[in-house]
């Protein structure tokens, strides 16, 4: 695994949106009474090794003025999604109401015709909605691909700052003691780096469309 494997890969697991649930229906809130947070032990920590390194893509990603953009955003769009998806899905859903009403007024044929009918908008609408879901997903993947890009070359500036020899992800660390972590030398470079770019809902019905034309990529900050 390369350095900038490292970076990209462990941002790419940190953003916690989930297209599927985004997309889904809004249901009504429960109120719950949440637990009291236990308080973390106190622990002693040994001398730091010589060297040995720490580092949080994921933390940097949810700490970072960037990071916290993207999932702002991220948020913003499956709003959209959610949006259109609920509009149409209530069309749909009183269509079928109404057939069923008529049942008793109208004869079998007319009526399993309006069924039919209605049972492709509803197939095509089902079709439609795992579309925006994958959507979704492919932008959140992209958004922060880009954020591992511009992150990836600080942890090396940060990685040489400190002296280090060895540098591991702090996600796979149980303890450790704070002094080897440069992931705060990271979030204030990446702060003073960049902290917004604009990205938009990934189209995968554009994408398909043989001879389409792709969008030029953003340049490089």
């Amino acid at each position: 695994m390369t350095f900038k494997t490292f970076a990209v890969t462990s941002a790419a697991a940190a953003l916690a949106i989930t297209a599927s649930s985004a997309a889904a229906q809004q249901q009504p809130a429960r109120p719950a009474t949440p637990a009291p947070a236990a308080a973390a032990p106190q622990v002693t920590h040994g001398a730091a090794p010589a060297g040995l390194c720490v580092v949080s893509p994921e933390g940097v990603l949810a700490n970072s003025t960037v990071g916290k953009y993207v999932q702002t955003r991220m948020q913003q769009l499956a709003a959209q999604v959610n949006a259109e998806l609920q509009s149409e899905g209530t069309a749909i859903d009183n269509e079928a109401k109404q057939i069923d009403a008529q049942r008793a007024s109208i004869d079998q044929n007319t009526f399993e015709q309006r069924a039919a009918a209605v049972q492709v908008k509803a197939n095509a609408f089902a079709r439609k909605r795992q579309q925006r879901e994958n959507e979704l997903q492919l932008t959140q993947q992209k958004a922060i691909n880009r954020v591992g890009e511009e992150m990836e070359p600080l942890i090396r500036q940060a990685y040489q700052a400190k002296g280090c020899g060895m540098l591991f992800n702090r996600q796979v660390i149980v303890l450790a003691n704070p002094t080897t972590d440069i992931t705060p030398q990271v979030v204030t470079a990446l702060n003073g780096k960049i902290t917004q770019f604009t990205f938009d809902r990934e189209r995968l019905d554009q994408q398909a469309t043989p001879g389409a034309a792709r969008p030029a990529a953003a340049p490089a900050r």
